[in-house]
């Protein structure tokens, strides 16, 4: 379960990384301040794709217009939008080969913030459950050397530790040689 909560935060991460083509995904979150609040822009409006390469903004209510498009400028997509009456227009342009590379950097520490702390945590559970077992092995060697103490001296606490000890100090030369 831990591992799908990754790789769903690691989608919706991905999804609004500006590659080149037109994604809804690129601007549904951003923060539009409109009706005196602050709302994402999925809410206001709807957001197509009719070309690889352009995003329509239609809003569902004209006087979000001039909001939408501030909240467009303002955010750190940069893409410049266009505004024709009622739509919103939003061209993507072709990457450059420094853009690309730029991007291939962002989507790999992306890609690692997910591992590590996306929202399954899935590299930190593995690693808290490696250790988990080995704490079960030492563990269980701990327990089974008392139970040969108990069946050969019986249980008697007073001699029990200094002989004990000497038990551990020889299974733990048994098991370093």
């Amino acid at each position: 379960m831990s591992m799908e909560k990754s790789v769903d935060y690691m989608v919706h991460e991905f999804a609004a990384v500006r590659t080149g083509k037109a994604s809804p995904g690129l601007v549904e979150n951003v923060d539009v301040q409109a009706y005196g609040a602050s709302m994402k822009l999925k809410q206001l409006a709807l957001i197509t794709t009719p070309e690889p390469r352009l995003l329509v903004v239609q809003p569902f209510d004209a006087g979000t217009v001039q909001d939408i498009e501030r909240a467009l400028k303002e955010s750190k997509i940069g893409i410049m939008p266009v505004v024709d009456g009622k739509i919103i227009r939003l061209p993507i342009p072709e990457l450059s080969e420094e853009r690309r590379k730029d991007l291939v950097r962002s989507l790999g520490k992306m890609a690692e913030e997910a591992r590590q702390n996306g929202g399954g945590s899935a590299r930190p559970r593995a690693q808290q459950s490696a250790h988990g077992a080995r704490r079960s092995e030492e563990t269980q060697s701990r327990r089974r050397i008392k139970r040969r103490w108990i069946a050969r001296f019986g249980n008697r606490s007073a001699k029990a530790d200094g002989s004990l000890r000497q038990i551990r100090g020889r299974s733990s030369q048994a098991q370093g040689s």
